[in-house]
């Protein structure tokens, strides 16, 4: 009887080359890697900083770094949050404070400005416009002596009020130029439907162009509340009473001469985080809408 032999054929192996450039392949795991790579660079001083700030003092100034805390408290919160001397409290009201009106005016103004430069006809209209985009492109350091004098002038020195001015000359600009590109790609024919019905410009502002323009007011909001609320420079300057600092000059108390408190630090740094984050997370629809309207020319 004849024996008839079954040849198993094994699998052939893909070199990895071949199964990379198969439905590119290479391309995907080059740009997750990329990806990836940008991730972990951008993500590590934010886990570093919550890392430190759960730290105990005795694996702080140890000369050996370890990535993971080996002992984990609260004791820098609470001694930011309820410390017998800690400012904390009123600083974080104050940057609350400022960043909440120079919000609001940034958008009430910006709107305005951005609507008259989009649609409204008069002498200087352009020189207008690139008069504002050239004052968004000055930097606070020149910006800063002559703030400083005006702001002695009037008297408005250790003053909330002075914070909220020194803000709008970066928040104003940039509000008025992301709304004018916007204002462009609403069509002009519904403010004319609601000029024959006896629509003003006002109520054709507030009433029918911004809730069009809902994306790009979140953008400028967002922006004009990070710029305040994260600035140094002006509050550094235009504040010296304990009463009126704001978050950021607060993170320079906890470095008393050559001795740097990292816990506390990293912890007041970690609660200033809080409100910025929240507003990006809630509106990140919106900001990548408000980002991309007007991009195409029509």
């Amino acid at each position: 009887m004849a024996t008839v032999h079954v040849s198993q054929s094994q699998p052939r192996s893909i070199p990895i080359w071949t199964w990379l450039s198969k439905k590119n392949r290479g391309y995907l795991l080059a740009g997750y890697s990329f990806l990836f790579l940008i991730g972990a660079w951008t993500a590590f001083p934010v886990y570093w900083q919550l890392a430190t700030s759960f730290r105990s003092d005795a694996d702080l100034y140890t000369p050996v770094v370890n990535l993971i805390p080996r002992a984990w408290t609260l004791e820098h919160y609470y001694n930011v949050l309820f410390g017998a001397r800690s400012q904390f409290g009123v600083q974080f009201v104050n940057s609350m404070i400022v960043a909440f009106w120079t919000t609001l005016i940034a958008v009430f103004f910006g709107a305005m400005a951005g609507y008259a430069l989009t649609r409204l006809q008069f002498l200087g209209r352009a020189g207008l416009a690139r008069v504002l985009v050239f004052s968004y492109l000055a930097p606070s350091t020149i910006l800063f002596i002559p703030i400083y004098v005006m702001a002695n002038n009037f008297g408005m020195r250790d003053t909330l009020s002075a914070l909220v001015m020194s803000h709008l000359t970066f928040s104003v600009p940039f509000a008025t130029w992301i709304l004018m590109g916007y204002f462009k790609t609403i069509p002009v024919e519904l403010e004319e439907a609601a000029l024959v019905d006896g629509a003003s410009r006002w109520i054709l502002l507030w009433r029918i162009i911004l809730p069009l323009a809902a994306p790009a007011v979140v953008v400028v909001a967002i922006f004009a509340f990070t710029g305040s609320w994260r600035d140094l420079l002006y509050a550094l300057v235009l504040t010296q009473a304990k009463d009126k600092m704001t978050g950021p000059i607060g993170l320079t108390a906890y470095v008393v001469g050559d001795t740097f408190y990292w816990g506390q630090m990293m912890a007041a740094a970690t609660l200033l985080s809080i409100p910025p984050l929240f507003l990006y997370i809630f509106g990140q629809r919106w900001v990548i809408q408000g980002w991309t309207a007007g991009a195409v020319k029509s």
